[in-house]
């Protein structure tokens, strides 16, 4: 197996520097590491493989020689820059909102629809999707496969590392503050995180919904291969910092009972099954913090309705919700396509 050259746009930030550290984890075979940031970033280094690697200014020439270029800098510099690495040769995968909904560029979970990998040729960029959409999918494809989905309703309870270092110190900071019997300083979101629910992730739009919440409605469909699937869905941000969870509601073609879907989860490829209430096991982001796999619990069927199922779905958001799945993407396509 060949090395490559790889380059991180947004080192620096929470995913890139997560990015480095699973690149490290799971031995990726790289000739060279190129970091990649604003001009902000420059002097600084960061540690690969025991190395100090310096971090270089992103423009238009950083991508001579570049394979493949993971992309978590902002969705505006995904646009401008992700089309200028493609036509130097590099494939990017780009973990902004910027190409998901591009229909020449494939939009991948690994173990959902790996398949559509190959799609890259179009334009040389591959999206990956939004963390919240990323850890639904993953839990929900097993049961598709085996029943059919008719329709998703999703809430989830999103932690602020999904906004970036500025939010966790936000956090960290109001927190202190309210303990301290202090005024909170209130700079990230529009209202005091700490101690605090916010049924409000990122801009609203003309229906209601906010851009977020429609992420998770389109890419799902896109992600699925079914533009049938009924999506709705609400996202609160709360107050933790590592790990988004989820109560998802679906109502199945056919019938499937709560044992039928333990068994399908418990065997479904990044999946881990943590269901045993009567003892308080259930997945909680505290504790899928740092880890690889999606987690699942509070399976139980939806008495209002025949085919109805009730899961809680928790992941951490910037592993495998950013980081992993780019890196997952990454490995399959450098052994299915660039051997």
């Amino acid at each position: 197996m060949r090395d490559f050259t790889v380059a991180v746009v947004g080192a620096t930030g929470l995913v890139g520097g997560e990015m480095i550290k699973i690149l490290e984890e799971r031995n990726f075979p790289i000739r060279e590491l190129k970091l990649l940031a604003s001009e902000r970033s420059l002097g600084k280094e960061l540690q690969f493989r025991g190395k100090d690697c310096p971090v270089e200014v992103l423009d238009e020439d950083s991508f001579g020689g570049v394979e493949i270029g993971l992309f978590s800098a902002g969705g505006s510099i995904s646009e401008k820059f992700a089309p200028i690495a493609a036509r130097a040769g590099c494939i990017v995968i780009d973990n902004t909102s910027a190409f998901r909904m591009d229909p020449e560029c494939p939009l991948v979970v690994p173990e959902v629809n790996p398949d559509a990998i190959g799609l890259y040729k179009n334009k040389g960029i591959i999206a990956n999707p939004n963390c919240s959409t990323i850890q639904m999918v993953v839990a929900l494809k097993p049961i598709y496969d085996a029943v059919g989905i008719k329709r998703i309703v999703v809430s989830t309870y999103q932690a602020v590392s999904g906004t970036g270092k500025n939010a966790v110190e936000e956090l960290v900071g109001q927190t202190k503050a309210l303990l301290n019997m202090k005024d909170p300083e209130i700079e990230v979101y529009p209202h005091r995180i700490a101690f605090n629910c916010l049924p409000h992730i990122d801009v609203f739009l003309d229906n209601g919904y906010t851009k977020e919440e429609m992420k998770m409605v389109n890419e799902t469909k896109k992600i699925m291969g079914d533009p049938s699937i009924a999506v709705t869905a609400t996202t609160v941000r709360v107050p933790v910092f590592y790990g988004h969870s989820e109560a998802v509601n679906i109502e199945t073609e056919r019938k499937i009972t709560v044992s039928e879907a333990r068994e399908i989860l418990s065997k479904a490829p990044g999946v881990t099954v943590l269901d045993s209430p009567e003892e308080c096991l259930y997945p909680l982001p505290s504790e899928a913090a740092g880890k690889d796999d999606t987690f699942v619990g509070r399976i139980r069927e939806d008495e209002s309705i025949p085919n109805g199922l009730n899961i809680w779905v928790v992941s951490d958001n910037i592993r495998k919700g950013a980081a992993l799945n780019t890196i997952q993407i990454a490995e399959i396509l450098m052994k299915d396509y660039l051997q």
